[in-house]
């Protein structure tokens, strides 16, 4: 615990590490001793320093104080695997997005052994229960769970209803011009049935990863198809290749089921315009969707190919990103250029009149779609490389017990002299109650600590905030998100007390996994 002149200023285990090779104290900090623990017999220094009572002005504070005593929550999002399956403009298209990011964090070394001095008599605190399952994550209008997945419909799909609705409805003012208005009525139904072959595509996706055991977030229908949001990646070249083919596979399966119900009615009727749409649709977007590129799902059966070959997913996803990358390219060149072609069985048309900007439209939003989504790719997987060095076990901080009357120069002082950098509130035996945030030890003047009981400074326990000290990696960032706080208690299976882990040391660690290259 560092005499930070009454700051709260935490440290990192990498400034420790700094500290023992040269011996010297990082420049900036103050020309105090420091209690250290016996060499990897204690965890990482990353905490708030304890402030003797003799100190005698704040310091710069450090990244995880804030005035405020507000949460704070590790800064990636939910990682997540996107199945995205775009919907038909004219004609109709897939897509398929990447999962977003999670980060790792190598420190430079970790500790093995119990983070916590106990009171004199007292006993280490109890492990509590296992933390909650954050809230439903929403994103438009709740259709139902199938399967267990919640469904939402975005308000971007309303838009593309309305437009598929008005681009159908003048091809059928061509085809059944004896219509008239009710024209657009038809084009909504097939906007609909649309749609739910789209679904269908995604719960493809969605029992597959459920088969091998992934938890699927949502999925959720928007502007340009459907996403399914599949929370871990899989173990296996095998089974990532079976949950990529799945969806495009049942698509076509779609498309064969809309022909044999085609044979059964007359041509140039409505049954027989409807299902021919949809015939076409869902075979386009199989095709586009077996493109092997990332993002698409051609682009993951991609990956998982080249990873069987070469036994590392990182070669892969690289390989996939790239094809990607040249896929979007194609698409923002070539697709305006096979619309006035007459290559895909239309009129060939010359360059210019709104017919070409819409072309030039719709090709330039396909082609940012798979550009920024095989990005994201090259991005997630060098994270998810480092994600397993993100230990509970090494980011925490050594804490030392105190009772809830314990003034806080008294708490400040015990923790200076065991080398501890966070303070747990606890009960007569020794349970913990609750931990002293960083931010409150900062906005306590000097002259007031002798008259401060930590009690006062601390954030009560919740289930969620006890942490296990052997998560590490995806467990640890879902506990995390479950329950957003600025401390968590870290224990050992055996329920004692290990330490305390900073929310703001999670994020350094996030910081540095993006700045480190593959």
């Amino acid at each position: 615990m560092d005499e930070s002149g009454g700051s709260g200023q935490p440290r990192s285990g990498t400034d420790e590490a700094d500290e023992r090779r040269t011996g010297q104290p990082r420049p900036g900090d103050p020309a105090t001793t420091t209690a250290r623990p016996p060499s990897d017999q204690q965890p990482h220094d990353a905490g708030p320093p304890a402030e003797p009572a003799g100190a005698t002005g704040p310091a710069h504070p450090g990244p995880a104080d804030d005035q405020a005593g507000g949460e704070r929550t590790p800064a990636p999002p939910a990682g997540t695997s996107h199945h995205p399956t775009p919907a038909p403009a004219d004609p109709p298209t897939a897509g398929h997005a990447t999962e977003q990011p999670h980060a790792a964090l190598r420190t430079e070394a970790h500790r093995s052994e119990a983070h916590t001095t106990p009171p004199p008599g007292g006993k280490q605190g109890r492990k509590g229960p296992a933390p909650k399952r954050p809230k439903e994550p929403g994103g438009g209008l709740l259709m139902g769970r199938p399967f267990g997945v919640p469904v939402y419909v975005a308000p971007s799909w309303f838009l593309v209803a309305a437009l598929i609705t008005w681009v159908f409805g003048g091809q059928l003012d061509r085809v059944l011009p004896e219509l008239g208005m009710a024209r657009y009525l038809v084009s909504l139904f097939f906007a609909v049935a649309f749609y739910a072959s789209v679904l269908v595509h995604e719960l493809a996706h969605t029992v597959a990863a459920l088969r091998f055991k992934l938890p699927v977030r949502r999925i959720q229908l928007q502007f340009f198809g459907g996403v399914s949001e599949i929370e871990k990646e899989t173990e296996t070249p095998g089974r990532e290749f079976v949950l990529a083919f799945v969806g495009p596979l049942l698509s076509l399966i779609l498309g064969g089921v809309f022909y044999l119900a085609l044979q059964t009615v007359e041509p140039g009727t409505v049954p027989g315009v409807l299902l021919g749409g949809l015939m076409i649709s869902n075979l386009i977007v199989a095709a586009f969707n077996l493109l092997p590129g990332l993002p698409l799902d051609g682009g993951r059966m991609l990956r998982a190919v080249v990873w069987k070959i070469t036994g590392k997913p990182m070669s892969g996803t690289i390989a996939a990103a790239w094809v990607g990358r040249a896929l979007a390219i194609s698409v923002l060149i070539g697709l305006p250029l096979l619309t006035h072609s007459g290559s895909l069985g239309t009129d060939a048309q010359d360059i210019g009149g709104m017919d070409t900007v819409m072309d030039a439209l719709l090709a330039a939003i396909l082609a940012a779609i798979i550009w920024t989504g095989a990005g994201n790719s090259l991005r997630v997987a060098r994270l998810r490389e480092h994600l397993p060095d993100l230990r509970a076990r090494a980011l925490t901080r050594r804490a030392v017990p105190v009772e809830t009357h314990t003034p806080l120069s008294e708490a400040l002082r015990r923790a200076n002299e065991a080398g501890a950098r966070a303070l747990v509130v606890v009960d007569a035996d020794g349970d913990p109650l609750s931990l002293v945030r960083e931010a409150a030890i900062v906005g306590v003047p000097e002259h007031r600590r002798p008259w401060v009981a930590v009690s006062g400074l601390a954030q009560d326990l919740t289930d969620g905030m006890r942490v296990s000290a052997e998560l590490a990696g995806e467990d640890l960032l879902e506990v995390l998100r479950a329950t957003p706080a600025t401390e968590y208690l870290v224990v050992e299976d055996s329920g004692e007390i290990y330490g305390v882990l900073s929310a703001a040391d999670v994020e350094k660690a996030f910081v540095k996994a993006m700045a480190r290259p593959s």
